[in-house]
């Protein structure tokens, strides 16, 4: 169907592409590991192959969003570089290394009547994803939903449809090297955002929705989607310096956390230290951020150590900046901060720094969040760094899926039932 006509007939374009993926999902369950690899392998060989069209296409989605006004955390984002396109390729590569989760059965147990019952890991089916800049995500999703067996329609932002496009079309040709459809893996063509609104309501062909972007696309998502969704609404990620913490690690990890990337969701927001060693460790950190442009906004017991400290307001504790601002506390204890990250946090990823043993094990227990860490950088709270190979999404929900959502995310289980003629009596 031609861009026209999908402008024109919305809701009979997304039908077709429903019912296109649902036929493709029924192909993938089936689809050997070998075949599967061997798809993402041609699919990371392409990529690199087009490497210099990828960068193209995207330097015209970037020039066009700058242009637009794009807020700099999603320009940021949305830009490729020769490293990102290649940690495309190995996150591919990865991806088809990782043990297939599809058709596992494990808890096999045998029963009192003789049956042996256990769960087999089975595909979900087909994947909705709509997800805003971020073009990577579209190889990374592609990548594991076809390795979990399950197809995928990804819708992604207008900024980057030019390159969304020039992904898809080597996912494309890595699906045509192993003989799978080439409609297991979809991208909507048009930006009309009333495509969005019929993928939401299309729960006859697609299994679950997983948002990736701002809070706006989220909020969305979740008024009016009719279909379970894998979701996290907010990033507001702390660290904790306990007063037993190895003050220099301490000043890494914090720099690290909110630095080496602004616009990611599993970057610190808010960083909490113990009133013990707030004098020592709050001067020699500020003058880092300070000297990378970072503004710090902090309580009055931080401001009367680090005078360049602005006032923070009560919605500065909730904020999830993205951008080169954060909040600073002074707090008593591991449990005041504690305290802080109940009430204030979004139970994304939030990181003690501590020598502590007693301590940072507490922290791992009562921190109710996806990901909790003890002396890392929150920066680490990535399926590629978890070695998942890549991650379709965070989830901050409790059910099916939570953090770093990789191939098991993507898959359900059944109950299977091996038996040698047994009858109920």
């Amino acid at each position: 169907m031609n861009a026209v006509a999908e402008i024109r007939d919305i809701k009979r374009y997304m039908r077709e592409v429903g019912e296109q993926a649902r036929a493709a999902s029924r192909l993938l369950a089936r689809a050997h590991s070998a075949t599967k690899d061997r798809a993402l392998a041609a699919a990371a060989a392409a990529i690199r192959r087009e490497a210099a069209a990828l960068l193209a296409a995207n330097a015209e989605d970037v020039a066009e969003a700058r242009a637009r006004g794009l807020a700099p955390a999603l320009l940021d984002r949305l830009m490729l570089t020769s490293d990102s396109v290649e940690a495309m390729a190995e996150g591919l590569e990865q991806i088809a290394r990782l043990p297939d989760p599809v058709g596992a059965i494990t808890e096999l147990r045998e029963r009192p009547s003789g049956i042996r019952v256990g769960r087999m890991r089975v595909p979900l089916g087909v994947i909705g994803i709509i997800y805003e800049s971020r073009p990577n995500v579209t190889a990374d999703a592609a990548g594991l939903c076809l390795k979990s067996g399950n197809a995928a329609i990804l819708r992604g932002g207008s900024e980057a449809l030019r390159c969304n496009r020039a992904i898809a079309a080597c996912m494309h040709q890595g699906l045509a090297a192993a003989g799978l459809p080439r409609t297991a893996i979809q991208v909507i063509a048009t930006t009309d955002r009333a495509a969005v609104g019929e993928l939401l309501t299309m729960n006859q062909y697609v299994d679950i929705i997983v948002p990736r972007g701002g809070k706006g696309l989220i909020e969305r998502v979740m008024a009016e989607s009719r279909i379970p969704m894998i979701k996290h609404l907010d990033g507001v990620c702390h660290v904790y310096i306990d007063d037993r913490a190895d003050l220099q690690q301490a000043i890494r990890i914090a720099d690290n956390a909110k630095t080496q990337r602004y616009g990611t969701c599993n970057t610190m927001e808010t960083l909490l230290v113990a009133e013990a060693v707030a004098a020592k460790v709050l001067p020699p950190l500020a003058h880092i951020y300070f000297d990378k442009g970072v503004e710090l906004r902090g309580d009055a017991q931080s401001r009367s150590i680090v005078p360049g400290i602005k006032p923070a307001s009560e919605d500065d504790w909730y904020a999830e900046y993205l951008a080169p601002i954060l909040a600073v506390r002074v707090v008593k204890d591991i449990d005041e901060a504690m305290e802080h990250i109940s009430k204030y946090g979004s139970a994304h990823t939030d990181a003690i720094v501590t020598e502590d043993q007693e301590r940072a094990q507490r922290f791992l227990r009562e921190v109710d969040s996806s990901s909790v860490m003890v002396n890392a950088s929150t920066r680490f709270a990535d399926g590629f760094e978890y070695g998942l190979g890549a991650e379709v999404g965070i989830s901050t929900d409790k059910l099916h899926a939570r953090g770093p959502v990789g191939l098991e995310g993507l898959t359900s289980q059944k109950y299977v039932v091996l038996g040698d003629g047994q009858i109920r009596t």
